[in-house]
């Protein structure tokens, strides 16, 4: 019986993991785009991958902002 519990609670948390998709199509993209704009030495391409890590962050906060 303790099984079956556990089973439902296993279930509950996949169906709620799909914002992490959504967060990784941004970082990728935002990636690309810096990277594009931001080639050429080695620290160029750094600020342009710590740029994509942190772009999807300032999105949101500036989108929650403005509902604000």
């Amino acid at each position: 019986m303790g099984d079956t519990d556990g089973r439902r609670e296993n279930r509950g948390i996949v169906n709620k993991g799909g914002a992490g998709g959504i967060w990784f199509l941004g970082f990728v993209g935002a990636l690309i785009y810096y990277l594009h704009t931001h080639s050429g030495t080695f620290w160029l391409v750094v600020l342009a991958i710590m740029k994509a890590v942190v772009w999807p962050t300032l999105l949101v906060y500036h989108l929650l902002t403005l509902t604000a």
